[in-house]
């Protein structure tokens, strides 16, 4: 055993010094290595982080959610059936009327259909944040208990709503974070009144900060609350503003948007009303249903959108898969084409050592001494070129995700595939110029 290794030892020795005697050629051999090594690193990375944001989102957005919201254009039920759908989105119903999304909307799903677990009502509103002189433009939300755990948002300090708090449309309200930061500072809020347009109101509770993709959209019924101060619907409905009733000095405004289309005024009580089903496989169907429902409750008219975030976002998850898998291959192919590379030099470099391998074959080296070397030789630089190119593929993750905004994540998975596929590919494309070595004649390589 310890004279195979001194043997072969020798021969490995012998091929590291061909390297260092050809330091540039053997630098310039590796970067094709260096540099697929760094694109699959780099490529998985931006895969990985985009996987993870879809994953985040999934979660903000709720398990089993379906969300319903107005829409500006209302089409009539019959026409949907004789029209294309490119028609129904530019045809507007004027013939018949539609109180629009309102509470009764959101009590009617929660009583009949029996998959829903659980359902909030949303109504927003901007206003202006005011105490002790400072001013911040914030967002009001009218919600019910239920809506803290449809989005998976947790309290940091106080509790949600009483019942009673509820029914009776009490001033009360939960702060975000950053509403929390501005005007209380270090001091605890619960218990404390903040002045939202002309109302006070009393702070019960503080949601607790979490991370928020720019990525993220208000379609699918995510958005940051850190900016927002929640009420129970019937409180900002009470106390702020509740589209659905129409005072004298709005007369004029809503004559004046039915004769412009372009610019017409909401009506719908609510923004939104987020349905939680008890079961994944149930989703469709409950918005289905949910879809016939709201049809006939608005006189046939098609004046709301029933989206399924979750299945829009795994959907999206389908998608960015595929992607990777392609950003995987073609940073592969560089891999392959690296390995190439590498042979080729090999090749020629056994076309340039023929003397050099003819004078070891008469002092009596074998053809496997002789496969070693420049096997070797392939396998060293492959080696010491993944290892480059794994910190060049680090160093390019973080860019990407400096420079871009990117989210990228950088896996133990994806470094020991680019690694070890660099090491196959010396071996592979390594091996052909070695065999050709071993195979020269002796005599013949002497007399070049």
């Amino acid at each position: 055993m310890k004279e195979i290794i001194q043997r072969y030892g020798h021969d490995v020795a012998s091929g590291v010094e061909a390297i260092f005697t050809n330091k540039i050629k053997s630098f310039l051999t590796a970067l094709g290595i260096i540099f697929g090594v760094a694109a699959v690193i780099s490529m998985l990375a931006i895969g990985n982080g985009a996987q993870q944001e879809i994953l985040e989102q999934i979660k903000m957005v709720g398990v089993n959610n379906i969300i319903i919201s107005p829409v500006k254009s209302s089409i009539s039920a019959n026409d949907s059936e004789n029209k294309s759908e490119n028609e129904n989105q530019t045809q507007i119903s004027t013939k018949k009327f539609s109180q629009g999304l309102s509470l009764l909307d959101a009590k009617a799903i929660k009583n009949v259909i029996p998959t829903v677990n659980k359902i909030s009502p949303v109504i927003t509103f901007n206003y202006s944040a005011i105490l002790n002189g400072k001013s911040k433009p914030v967002v009001l939300e009218g919600i019910s208990n239920s809506y803290f755990d449809l989005f998976n948002i947790t309290l940091s300090k106080g509790s949600l709503f009483t019942k009673t708090q509820i029914d009776n449309a009490f001033p009360v309200c939960i702060i975000g974070d950053n509403i929390k930061t501005v005007f209380f500072n270090q001091e605890n809020p619960i218990g404390k009144n903040i002045k939202c347009g002309q109302i006070w109101m009393k702070v019960i509770g503080v949601i607790q900060r979490r991370d928020f993709t720019a990525s993220a959209s208000d379609e699918l019924g995510i958005s940051s609350t850190d900016n927002k101060i929640f009420m129970p619907a019937n409180t900002l409905l009470m106390r702020f503003k509740n589209r659905s009733l129409i005072r004298p000095d709005e007369v004029e405004k809503l004559m004046a948007s039915r004769d412009n289309n372009n610019k017409k005024e909401n009506l719908n009580q609510l923004d939104k009303i987020v349905v939680q089903v008890t079961e994944t496989e149930k989703l469709s169907e409950t918005a289905e249903i949910i879809r016939r429902m709201l049809i006939r409750r608005h006189n046939q008219l098609f004046d709301f959108e029933v989206t399924i975030p979750e299945l829009l976002l795994k959907q999206q998850q389908r998608t960015k898969g595929i992607f990777n898998i392609v950003l995987g291959v073609i940073a592969g192919i560089s891999l392959i084409v690296g390995g190439i590379g590498i042979m080729n030099i090999m090749l020629a470099s056994v076309m340039e050592r023929i003397r050099e391998i003819g004078v070891r074959q008469a002092i009596g080296a074998s053809r496997k001494d002789i496969i070693v070397q420049f096997l070797s030789e392939s396998i060293i630089i492959s080696v010491s070129g993944g290892i480059l190119g794994i910190v060049l593929g680090v160093v390019f993750s973080k860019i990407i995700s400096g420079v871009f905004d990117i989210k990228t994540i950088i896996s133990a998975f994806s470094i020991f595939i680019s690694f070890g596929v660099s090491v196959f590919v010396g071996v592979v494309f390594g091996y052909v110029p070695a065999k050709r070595a071993a195979e020269q004649d002796p005599v013949n390589s002497l007399r070049q």
